[in-house]
C-alpha cells in the first residue's frame, strides 16, 4: 500500500498506527503541508480537498477520510482486529472515535486557523484560544464518557485496541504540541499512556516521522 501523508496530520497518525497493529507493509509519501504541496495540481487529482491522508491499495482509485480508511483496512485486511464483534460494542467504539475526528479534530486543522487569521484579522492569541477550547471540549467528553460509562477497560472500548483509541491517541499527542493542560482528563490520560507504549503507536507517532521537529 502506499499513502500520502505529513508528519502532524492528526488523521494519517491513525492511518499509520492501524496498519502498524494489522502488520500491512506500506510507503508513505510526506507532503509539506506548509509549502502548500498538498494543493498542488497532481495531488488534488488524488484528492479534490487538498487534505492528507490518501491510501493506494493496489490499482484502485485512492481512499480518503480517515475513518473511512480505517474501516476499509478492517473490511479488508487480517491481522489484529480493530473493532469489537459485538455490534453495540462496535457502535460505542465508532461513536467515541466520532467525537474526537467528526466534532473534535476539524476544528483545529491548518486550514480553519489559517482562515480565521486571515479572514476574520484573528489575532494568532485569539486563534490559539479557539483551537485550546476545540481540545477541551473534546477531552471533556471523553473524559466524562470513559469514566462513567461501563464499556471502558484498559482502553477505551474494554480490554483491546480499537478506532475509538486511535483516534483518542491522535488528539492527546496534541494536547502536547498546544500546550494543553491535561491534569482534568486522568482517565484519558491513562488510557494514552497505555497506548503510547505500544510498538505500533510509538512507530506511528507523528515526531517520529520524516519532515518532524527535533523537539
Amino acid at each position: 500500500m502506499k499513502m500520502y501523508g505529513n508528519w502532524r496530520s492528526a488523521a494519517a497518525f491513525r492511518v499509520r498506527i492501524a496498519m502498524n497493529l494489522k502488520g500491512i507493509a506500506y510507503e508513505e509519501i510526506f507532503l509539506d503541508l506548509d509549502a502548500g504541496e498538498q494543493f498542488k495540481p497532481d495531488f488534488l487529482a488524488i484528492n479534490p480537498q487538498g487534505a492528507v491522508p490518501a491510501l493506494f491499495d493496489g490499482d484502485g482509485p485512492p481512499l480518503t477520510q480517515s475513518l473511512a480508511i480505517l474501516d476499509y483496512l478492517e473490511e479488508t485486511q487480517g491481522g489484529m482486529k480493530l473493532l469489537p464483534a459485538d455490534p453495540r460494542e462496535r457502535a460505542r467504539a465508532r461513536s467515541l472515535a466520532q467525537v474526537v475526528a467528526c466534532d473534535t479534530h476539524p476544528l483545529y486543522v491548518p486550514r480553519v486557523r489559517t482562515f480565521l487569521m486571515e479572514h476574520y484579522g484573528l489575532p494568532r492569541e485569539k486563534m490559539l484560544d479557539f483551537l485550546r477550547n476545540a481540545f477541551t471540549t473534546g477531552l471533556n467528553v471523553l473524559e466524562k464518557r470513559l469514566s462513567t460509562e461501563a464499556g471502558t477497560g484498559r482502553y477505551c472500548q474494554g480490554d483491546a485496541v480499537s478506532h475509538a483509541d486511535l483516534c483518542l491517541i491522535s488528539l492527546w499527542v496534541g494536547t502536547g504540541i498546544f500546550g494543553i493542560d491535561t491534569a482534568p482528563y486522568p482517565t484519558v490520560k491513562r488510557i494514552a499512556e497505555a497506548l503510547l507504549a505500544l510498538d505500533a503507536v510509538a512507530r506511528a507517532h507523528p515526531l517520529r516521522q520524516p519532515g518532524a521537529p527535533a523537539q
